[in-house]
Order: structure tokens, then sequence, then C-alpha cells
């Protein structure tokens, strides 16, 4: 066949590698193959780019600021007197039947821009690129993308007056926590989220949704974690 084609003109030999090229293009199409790394752009719809359980769902960890500051007062981005309250720990995807996949492979990362964007509702550029490595490498998402989802979880909960920045709540115990946020938020359910605490101080209150970001019910391994029979300290944001 080489020989062959040594005696055929060179356009009609170019012209033979430009049909073999798209007859088995076609064919990996037909077969759900994948374009090449190259062909990817921009533009369009969000990019799948790490594999993600599509029966799952999402778990918006809502961090309690002045505790992680208490504990971390050389973070100067979140704290040193920076008078947040609740700010966007993660938007972590989750497993329907437990536990939740972490630390996928992927080649993304978020480009300044994003993490910019990013500082809005999760103040601390180490806290961005934590969780896009973290959590955001298994949304199947690309990083502006699911920055993006992040931010309108974030938008979509209230947070109870008593918690808003300037605020000194008193100690509650984890259960009005939960309370509050129920009925400050009248799509919740108590078994939508959980209160964790850091020995006997407020660190989170994490609230699962669906993967449009309505609320739904958590998994079984998504429980309260605070100490059940005392009220909770609950440091005043600065």
């Amino acid at each position: 066949m080489i020989a062959a084609m040594k005696r055929l003109p060179r356009t009609l030999i170019a012209i033979a590698v430009l049909v073999a090229a798209a007859l088995a293009a076609a064919l990996q199409e037909r077969r759900g193959g994948h374009a090449p790394a190259h062909a990817d752009r921009d533009v369009g719809p969000p990019r799948v780019v790490a594999p993600v359980d599509r029966a799952g769902y999402y778990l918006v960890a809502l961090s309690w600021s002045p505790t992680y500051c208490e504990s971390n007062p050389d973070d100067r981005e979140q704290c040193g007197r920076r008078g947040y309250g609740f700010v966007l720990h993660g938007l972590w995807p989750q497993h329907e039947g437990g536990g939740a996949p972490r630390d996928c492979s992927t080649s993304r990362a978020p480009d300044r821009a994003t993490v910019d964007r990013a500082l809005a509702f999760m103040p601390s550029r180490k806290l961005v690129q934590h969780q896009w490595r973290a959590h955001g490498s298994c949304s199947g998402l690309d990083p502006a993308d699911y920055f993006a989802q992040s931010e309108r979880a974030f938008a979509s909960i209230t947070i109870p007056p008593v918690f808003m920045p300037g605020e000194r709540p008193s100690p509650m115990r984890a259960e009005a926590i939960r309370a509050a946020f129920v009925e400050a938020n009248p799509a919740l359910r108590t078994d939508m989220l959980a209160v964790t605490c850091r020995s006997r101080d407020l660190a989170e209150v994490r609230i699962c949704v669906d993967r449009d970001l309505a609320p739904r019910r958590c998994g079984r391994d998504v429980g309260m974690r605070c100490p059940r029979d005392a009220a909770i300290r609950i440091p005043a944001s600065r």
C-alpha cells in the first residue's frame, strides 16, 4: 500500500489523508469519544473536568469567622478586626450513600480574577485555593463555574439577625442555632442542616442542598457535632 501511495500525486495523497482523518473523527464521535484537549474553549456551558456523582448533593459549610480567628490571629485577610460573621468555608460535593469525594485529579486551577471574585464571600486566598483542590476539583465544574456556584449557594441562605456582623450573641444551645436558621429560611427543615463546634465554641453551620442549590435532607453522615446538654459559646465578631 505504501508503494502504491508513492505513485499517487501529492495532491491526491493529501486529500486521502484528510478524508481518513475526518472518517476517524466521525467514528470516534459515534462511539462517544471526546474531542482532543486542544479543542477546549472558554465558551459555552460549564465543562465537566472531573468525575462527579450525579446522584449526590452539596454541603454548604458556613464558618463562624470569629471562632476561626481566635485560633488563627495571623490570618490577616480574614481576621485582624475585619468584622466578619459567617463566611463560606466551602461548597462540598457529597455522595448520596455517605462520604464525600476529595482531592480529585485535575489540571485546572482558579485564575487571579476568579480568586478575587471569591474573596467577597470566602475572604482568604489560601482558603479559596484549598477549597478548589480539596472539593471543587470533585465538582465536575471548572474553577470559574465552581466558585460562581459557591457564591450562589452562599447568597441563597439568609443569616439570622442574631448572627449578623457587629452583634454579640449570647451562648446558645446548638438546637437553638439550628432553629434560628430554620426560622430565617422557610425552605429549611431541621433535617437539612447541622451545627458543628470546636470544643464548646460555635464552628460551623452546614446546610444540605441539591445540585440546583435547593435545600434537601442531609445524608446520614451529616449530623450535629456540639455538646448536647449545654449552651455553646459564640465569640463576637470584631
